[in-house]
């Protein structure tokens, strides 16, 4: 192997594991967790990029057996989705509220989306190097960051989900205790507020948001079970729950009302929260289709 060949494979080993960390994200949602996941995170970004940057010069070099090793990445990939599937599953028990099987799925296909991105950033940049078949170690270095950044960002794009901020509109909600009955904004949560505590903890400290879906489609994705139960989930443990959560569903309107009482009071952060939880793949309705 030359030296022009082993600057062209660490530089595409570079932009690839590179662009695993752009894309890994710890943030309220916390997957993957910090530090021991975000570590694995990294390695196999490390791992899928130095994959993608070995086949073009195995070609080359008339090693197509080398070539195969991609196919066992591809194995490799789904075994790391089917290991976080299982974990986060495993895990459901210590959760105040569950995830749910649908939201669990998402992650982990995101998690193997996301190594294929590192795998194929690399190969492309590899590919445009050994193209331009410039001696200039400068200018392989800009033609392989400069793909490599561009087949990242394009990826990145595509396989990012949106938010339920995007279709829905969250607003404070106004929390009332008739009696053992909850309402919030005159819609009818529950009626187990039996007791003293619980009504004045519900008054005094509860907090509750209203979902209001901007349209049909919209409404048909909310009324999807997991996607509620993954908003409930992120709301209840980004605060936290001191006691009592209600996720009620008003079948009139569409709209999804989350109360409950929290750890941490913040209306703000709660509404971020829940504009930011991720729409999931099963509960999506793509317009396009459903025209037909």
């Amino acid at each position: 192997m030359s030296k022009s060949e082993l600057i062209i494979i660490v530089i595409g080993i570079i932009t690839g594991t590179a662009a695993r960390l752009i894309t890994l994200c710890v943030d309220f949602r916390q997957v993957p967790t910090y530090p021991s996941a975000l570590f694995n995170n990294v390695v196999q970004g490390f791992i899928a990029a130095s994959l993608g940057a070995v086949a073009i010069p195995a070609v080359l070099a008339g090693d197509f057996a080398a070539v195969t090793f991609l196919t066992v990445a591809v194995q490799q990939f789904r075994d790391i989705r089917t290991a976080e599937m299982e974990s986060l599953g495993n895990l459901e028990h210590t959760e105040y509220a569950k995830r749910g099987q649908a939201y669990i799925d998402g992650i982990s296909k995101t998690f193997e989306s996301r190594s294929y991105i590192s795998l194929v950033t690399s190969f492309v940049s590899v590919l445009v190097m050994q193209l331009t078949g410039s001696g200039n170690i400068l200018l392989l270095a800009a033609f392989g960051t400069v793909s490599g950044a561009v087949v990242m960002i394009a990826l990145y794009r595509f396989t990012k989900g949106k938010m339920i901020g995007i279709i829905c509109d969250i607003v404070p909600g106004k929390i009332e205790v008739k009696g053992s009955e909850l309402y919030v904004d005159g819609i009818f949560v529950t009626n187990f507020l039996g007791t003293d505590l619980s009504r004045e903890l519900m008054s005094s400290q509860g907090l509750a948001v209203v979902i209001k879906p901007r349209d049909e489609g919209s409404r048909m994705t909310l009324e999807n079970a997991g996607q509620r139960q993954a908003v409930a989930f992120e709301a209840f443990r980004t605060l936290g729950v001191k006691q009592y959560n209600f996720v009620r569903r008003d079948i009139p309107s569409g709209k999804v009302i989350l109360a409950f009482v929290p750890i941490e009071r913040d209306m703000d952060k709660l509404i971020y929260v829940v504009s930011h939880t991720p729409i999931l793949e099963n509960s999506r309705k793509i317009k396009r289709i459903m025209k037909q």
